[in-house]
């Protein structure tokens, strides 16, 4: 079976991109959210396997939703996505529980990687 995977990220065209590499790749992309909050209501709802989190976003950034799931779900599987020169957030969202992150643009190869790796 298809792991599920939820994608957020506040730019459509980034949530399309990573789309588009994982279900090429034989992943179920079950949902998408454009800021953290609604990435904490999709996750409740939808119970994904991983979650692909962008760093900067309005209403909620994605460390606060990352912590926010982790409170909720300690085994949540997710990977934090984010742009050069954020190293700083990167460590922190990797200190707060994210499994790994990917640096955009993004190289279909790399995002598989690290998904195939945080679900093994």
């Amino acid at each position: 079976m298809a792991n599920k995977i939820l994608i957020v990220d506040d730019a459509a065209f980034m949530r399309m991109m990573i789309k588009d590499i994982l279900t090429k790749n034989g992943f179920d992309v079950v949902g998408e959210a454009a800021d953290g909050s609604q990435a904490v209501d999709k996750y409740k709802e939808l119970k994904p396997d991983l979650v692909t989190m962008d760093i900067t976003m309005p209403e909620k950034d994605g460390i606060a939703a990352l912590k926010e799931i982790k409170s909720m779900d300690a085994g949540a599987k997710i990977i934090m996505c984010s742009a050069m020169g954020q190293q700083a957030m990167v460590i922190d969202a990797i200190q707060a529980g994210a499994k790994d992150f990917i640096v955009k643009p993004f190289q279909a190869d790399r995002v598989i990687e690290a998904i195939q790796k945080a679900l093994s």
